[in-house]
């Protein structure tokens, strides 16, 4: 009673012998289930196959029935029967037997090669058979005809008009080889019969079966008669699938056999183990599968999300609730620390930022102010010194050096001139932002000599002087890396006046890059530029979102909400 009572005994006879016997009527039943569906799946490839290529051999046929419905006209308007022939050689790849000619009484008028006499009565007498008035007027096939010297099949088609009839002569053989081996793999197991109306086999491909003659085989009747479908025949141990369907242009029967079990036995004989094995570990796996993802990809994957956020400076993304294991909701309980504390060393940093940027403009305004009251003024008199020594000097050689000196002089003033624009915009602190980025637009785009256009919209007004800055030290940045790195055909700068936000846009239709996931892996990456542009951002309150993607050029939009520039 204490071995009965013990947990293996008790684990082995409530758990796992009923799941044993359970699994092996599932095994048991799935087998029976599996060799039905193959029956039925197998049956149902041979029928699409089937009627697949009795839509391709009636398909060629149509077509070398219209090709000869076209040489009859051809012939009818044509100045002879041999230049009617002539014009049509295109067509013989088509007609192995030969194209030809006829008058309604059924004489030979031209041929593209040596009528045999045999083909000729054939042709005449079943001509004769018709009044030539009476001939159909759209082509029509003659039955198979067999050469009594080779021993080949021939399939004619003829057409009539206006006196003439055309008739053109090709091996059924021929065709049904071409389109059948697209279709079947050859198998000396699979039976392929192509059966005419009058019972003759054009085509065949694998052994008939032992009880006989081609027209007792399954399904060949049945498709003469013009049906379609499957039936299923027993041959010794073996079950035959047969598929059957007519060819309509000629009312030919086309049937395939195989015996399913070839196509099924590898599978089958697989699968008898199979769900004893794999059935345990299989949903074993799907509920670890499950629990795994339900408790900790997902929670984990929600938890990156918010992490990038957090990284974009978006420090209420990581208090939604993400739930999951308890060891995933404590990594996202200390997140929630870390960006506290983030957030008050950020408020700090951007009070430090805010003095270096200060110092920074301050230190470009000192030396805008000495490049332009000192170095410029210096140069504008050493400019003039070299117009008085032109005037003095009278010769040649000295003359050209002096001019040579006077376009260096006068070129270093306007580059010196230029970059005391970009060390202190003149235009931002006495005409305001818009001013200030059409003239920068305009000057980018004389330098790299690509259009660099500027756009605004909404109600103008002025932002403060440190808003107003910081958007044209990022439009100047971003304009600078349109110069180094995207070689770009064209930019564009917009601004736009909203009720509640200033959005500035700065794109262009350049090679693109990858966008850091982060602000942290902007430095890492080379995109120092970039970095700054955020840096800036956070200053103002603004918020920095870059599109881009190799190939599509860049996208770089800054939003400054209403409380950083009311």
């Amino acid at each position: 009673m204490k071995r009965w009572r013990s947990f293996p005994v008790q684990l082995f006879l409530l758990i796992v012998l009923p799941l044993t016997i359970l699994l092996l009527a599932i095994a048991l039943g799935s087998l029976t289930l599996h060799q039905h569906a193959m029956r039925s799946m197998v049956a149902e490839r041979d029928e699409r196959a089937t009627r697949a290529a009795a839509a391709a051999i009636s398909e060629q046929l149509n077509h070398r029935r219209i090709a000869i419905r076209s040489l009859a006209f051809q012939a009818a308007l044509s100045d002879s029967p041999e230049h009617a022939l002539a014009d049509a050689t295109f067509l013989l790849p088509d007609f192995d037997g030969g194209l030809s000619l006829y008058d309604t009484a059924g004489s030979l008028l031209a041929a593209t090669t040596d009528q045999n006499p045999w083909q000729a009565r054939a042709i005449q007498e079943h001509l004769t058979s018709f009044d030539h008035k009476g001939l159909p007027d759209d082509a029509f096939f003659l039955p198979p005809l067999t050469d009594p010297t080779s021993g080949e099949t021939l399939l004619m088609v003829v057409a009539q008009e206006d006196g003439f009839i055309a008739v053109g002569a090709f091996s059924p053989v021929m065709l049904a080889r071409q389109v059948l081996s697209n279709l079947f793999v050859e198998n000396a197991q699979v039976l392929i019969l192509l059966v005419s109306q009058e019972g003759t086999i054009i085509y065949q491909t694998g052994l008939l079966n032992e009880e006989g003659h081609e027209g007792q085989q399954p399904g060949v009747a049945e498709a003469l008669r013009g049906e379609s479908g499957t039936a299923y025949l027993s041959l010794g141990r073996h079950e035959q699938v047969v598929a059957f369907t007519p060819v309509t242009p000629v009312g030919w029967a086309l049937v395939t056999m195989e015996p399913w079990r070839g196509e099924a036995d590898p599978l089958l004989s697989a699968t008898e183990q199979a769900p004893l094995i794999l059935v345990p570990v299989l949903i074993m796996a799907l509920i670890v599968l499950w629990f795994g993802v339900r408790q900790i990809v997902q929670p984990l994957q929600a938890l990156e999300r918010q992490a990038t956020r957090l990284g974009w400076g978006d420090f209420t993304a990581i208090q939604e609730p993400v739930g999951g294991i308890n060891e995933i909701q404590r990594l996202q309980t200390e997140l929630m620390h870390m960006a506290q504390k983030v957030q008050i060393a950020q408020k700090s940093l951007r009070g430090y930022l805010g003095a270096v940027t200060v110092g920074q403009e301050e230190e470009r305004r000192r030396l805008a102010r000495e490049l332009h009251d000192d170095t410029i003024q210096s140069l504008i008199a050493l400019n003039q010194q070299i117009q008085l020594a032109q005037l003095a000097n009278t010769e040649e050689p000295l003359t050209t050096q002096l001019n040579r000196m006077q376009q260096m002089a006068g070129q270093i003033v306007n580059d010196l001139r230029r970059l005391t624009r970009d060390l202190r915009p003149i235009y931002l602190e006495d005409l305001g932002l818009v001013p200030a980025l059409e003239m920068l637009a305009r000057d980018t785009s004389r330098m790299l000599a690509i259009p660099v256009l500027f756009h605004h919209s909404g109600t103008e007004h002025r932002l403060p002087p440190t808003t107003e800055l910081a958007l044209y030290r990022m439009v100047q940045e971003g304009l600078n890396n349109v110069g180094r790195h995207a070689q770009a055909t064209q930019a564009e700068v917009q601004l736009c006046f909203d009720e509640h936000s200033v959005i500035l846009t700065v794109k262009d239709n350049g090679c693109g890059f990858i966008v850091p996931e982060s602000p942290a892996e902007m430095a890492a990456t080379g995109h120092f530029g970039l970095l700054g542009i955020q840096e800036r951002a956070e200053l103002i309150r603004a918020q920095v979102m870059l599109k881009s993607t190799p190939g599509t050029g860049t996208i770089l939009t800054v939003i400054v909400p209403e409380l950083s520039w009311s």
